[in-house]
């Protein structure tokens, strides 16, 4: 099977999510087989949620799915780097690929502040690779935040 990005599509979830009035963070949950298990954007301020991250809506929609509470061999495209609730929740479901765009030093808990997959009791690591469209994904963030000051 070739190699498919679905940045684009985690970008037009962040954008909805702008558009909703919440932080313009994307993700898009796909299969083994190459199909797109869930999409989700940001849905804290909606849902009164502080829960309520792209990654994990998108998480629980796919398990919902597949009636499991793992996701082994599924890719997870994210335009953000995952915070550490994030990180923990994509190692829990044993998501086998992360793909982020922009990094997200104050925040993030991939590559920066906590870095979930690298602690001793993290049980599941996926592979990470991260800068996929980091541009614009730092643009649309760095637009939102501009706007709301």
């Amino acid at each position: 099977m070739a190699f498919t990005s679905h940045m684009a599509q985690a970008l037009a979830e962040a954008r909805a999510a702008a558009d909703r009035g919440e932080v313009p963070v994307g993700a898009v949950l796909v299969s083994p087989e190459g199909r797109i298990a869930a999409a989700a954007g940001n849905r804290t301020r909606e849902l009164s949620d502080p829960t309520a991250h792209a990654e994990i809506l998108a998480i629980r929609t796919a398990c919902a799915a597949a009636g499991s509470e793992r996701l082994p061999g599924h890719a997870l495209w994210v335009t953000l780097e995952p915070c550490p609730m994030c990180a923990a929740a994509i190692s829990a479901a044993r998501i086998e690929t992360l793909y982020y765009g922009a990094a997200d030093i104050r925040m993030g808990g991939v590559a920066h502040g906590a870095r979930v997959f690298d602690h001793p009791q993290c049980h599941h690591r996926p592979q990470v690779y991260d800068g996929i469209c980091a541009d614009q994904s730092r643009a649309l963030l760095q637009g939102f935040f501009a706007r709301r000051r």
